[in-house]
């Protein structure tokens, strides 16, 4: 099986479907924001604080070309990874690349739900955060519109939406 790695905005469920995919496939699951954290021993926060974002995305690239060297994983990146270097086309001619493509009204609303805390929310109603993840979406989706796989959560069941994510996620890929 070639590697898998998800992308796509916050709240799309990258970690949550490929921790779900990872088990229904026996393969292990990384998440690069928590790589980083561990290699690190910082929070991407910290990280960002000490290095700014230009420090921040050298050291997701170089742990990003580290990971996606794995065999057999899946993988669930930040929403900017595939947007900086050369990173999609890098993701692309190692794994199979799945994007959790999401509305902007369905990403506020899973932020707005989400356990963590994330300081992009903090104090915005749910009409700015809407609007703020749509020009971010409109940023990013030349990148995220290269995966090799488009999955549009926005039409998965919403009972059982895990489930029917690996369930396509699958299919799409042939895995």
């Amino acid at each position: 099986m070639k590697s898998i790695i998800l992308i796509g905005y916050m709240g799309a469920g990258k970690t949550t479907i490929g921790h779900a995919l990872a088990k229904n496939l026996g393969v292990q699951f990384y998440d690069l924001d928590w790589y980083i954290e561990m290699r690190f021993h910082k929070t991407v926060a910290q990280i960002f604080e000490e290095r700014g974002e230009e420090g921040f995305r050298e050291i997701e690239r170089n742990m990003l070309h580290e990971v996606a060297e794995f065999e057999n994983v899946i993988i669930s990146c930040g929403g900017g990874t595939p947007c900086f270097f050369d990173n999609i086309d890098y993701m692309n001619s190692l794994c199979d690349t799945i994007y959790l493509k999401a509305s902007a009204e369905v990403l506020a609303a899973h932020l707005k739900m989400g356990k963590v805390v994330r300081p992009l929310i903090l104090g915005k109603s749910e009409e700015e955060l809407t609007d703020y993840i749509q020009g971010m979406l409109d940023q990013r989706e030349p990148y995220y519109m290269k995966a090799k796989h488009i999955i549009n959560v926005d039409l998965l069941n919403s009972r059982e939406k895990v489930a029917d994510s690996v369930r396509v996620l699958r299919e799409a890929t042939g895995i």
